[in-house]
């Protein structure tokens, strides 16, 4: 995959406006930063509030996607309604496996120099650099402790990822013994990134709904489509940021803010950011009420497109999937998800495109996802069918190469798939 590193430093200059043509003609792989920079390695968006678990320590358990010589934590209030007190917030590997750390690495983090912090209600903050060696695709446990009750717990709800709670958790954060964390939760708690310092070279944010999630994928696992994109792009230091929310929607509130609404917090304003790869505009058309008009949806993805360019971040869009099957699916409503991909595919709004319709869809009905893909709900994708996914968006990216060659001012477009 050292191909997609070096599309990728051919691409991102040639463009996005600011950058110099120098850098258009880079063959190499992209250049180590130096000095080190800060790299996003792993997220989750965060989708709902639950209730608050006082006096328990939460040890969240996440999957990076490249590695460092120091972390530092992302944590939100976002979705609170009153100050949050963080009294101990701890970093570690994980070891084998459950909730136990790797003896040696447990740190404690500081907040400006202090080892607790408050956070208003409806804003983040992040901890000061941890000098912890993380390995590529290393599990990190990041343990919260909260000694009061300071109502409703900002969440990422479909974690698909077990976590732990050791319900009397003062003076637990640092423990290396997992013994205490006798619980077990299938969400993430405030956390809600991790960044790494090293020599990253960059990080492509997934933006989307369920599908990006993780959804019909297995859990415990790390088998959604980002997940697998970061194992392509691994080698090139490039970080994968999964921000999909189940439920989430495009043009209005869903699960969370709209994707227009939570754009820079989710995606723009995340630690090295060089690629967006949105997939999503699926709860808007199976949704209530159906947003049928294509007109709203190409408006919306021109805004996104703008957004993200104005800040140096080329953009992918990935074709809807289809869902004939699914309670929601109407004929209606397939028509407008055609409209839509056409938008897609031809409109000149995006970088490139990856075609995940033609990739994942049955040849014998193409209004349904092929059977081998489907986990049964006729909506998401099993383990098999987002690797059919990531393996589209590996494509158009590596489809970059040269873009756009001589005479050619058509986007790019990529599907496993005719």
């Amino acid at each position: 995959m050292a191909k997609v590193g070096r599309i990728l430093a051919v691409l991102l200059p040639a463009m996005l406006p600011g950058l110099t043509a120098s850098a258009v003609a880079r063959s190499e792989p992209w250049p180590v930063s130096d000095p080190p920079a800060w790299t996003g390695s792993w997220e989750a968006a965060p989708s709902g509030a639950v209730a608050a678990r006082p006096g328990a320590a939460i040890r969240n358990v996440v999957h990076l996607s490249i590695g460092g010589d120091a972390v530092r934590v992302r944590l939100s209030n976002r979705l609170g309604t009153a100050p949050l007190r963080l009294g101990a917030v701890t970093v570690a590997l994980r070891g084998a496996a459950g909730p136990d750390a790797l003896p040696g690495t447990v740190h404690t983090t500081t907040f400006q120099g202090g080892p607790a912090v408050t956070v208003p209600a409806g804003q983040d903050t992040v901890t000061d650099p941890v000098p912890l060696r993380v390995p590529a695709a290393a599990d990190l446990l990041v343990t919260v402790y909260t000694p009061d009750d300071n109502g409703p717990a900002t969440s990422h709800q479909v974690a698909l990822q077990t976590s732990y709670v050791a319900p009397s958790g003062a003076g637990r954060a640092g423990d290396e013994d997992g013994t205490a964390y006798t619980a077990t939760v299938n969400r993430w708690y405030y956390v809600t990134g991790v960044d790494v310092l090293g020599d990253g070279a960059g990080s492509v944010v997934a933006f989307g709904d369920s599908l990006t999630d993780g959804n019909g994928s297995t859990p415990d696992t790390n088998r959604r489509w980002p997940d697998r994109l970061a194992a392509y792009l691994r080698a090139d230091r490039f970080g994968v940021l999964n921000a999909g929310i189940s439920g989430n929607r495009l043009l209005r509130a869903g699960a969370g803010p709209s994707g227009l609404t939570r754009l820079d917090t989710d995606a723009l304003d995340r630690a090295g950011v060089r690629v967006l790869v949105v997939l999503e505009g699926i709860n808007d058309i199976k949704g209530t009420p159906t947003a049928d008009d294509a007109t709203a949806y190409a408006d919306a993805y021109r805004t996104l497109v703008a957004r993200a360019h104005a800040r140096g971040v080329a953009v992918v869009g990935v074709t809807l999937t289809p869902f004939r099957g699914y309670t929601a699916y109407t004929d209606t409503r397939e028509a407008v998800r055609q409209q839509v991909n056409a938008f897609i595919r031809t409109g000149g709004a995006f970088d490139a495109v990856a075609d995940a319709d033609a990739a994942v869809r049955d040849p014998a009905d193409p209004t349904r996802i092929l059977p081998a893909y489907d986990p049964g709900d006729h909506l998401h994708f099993d383990d098999t069918g987002m690797t059919a996914v990531a393996d589209t968006v590996r494509q158009a990216l590596a489809g970059w190469a040269g873009w756009p060659a001589e005479g050619d001012t058509g986007v790019r477009v990529v599907g496993a798939r005719g």
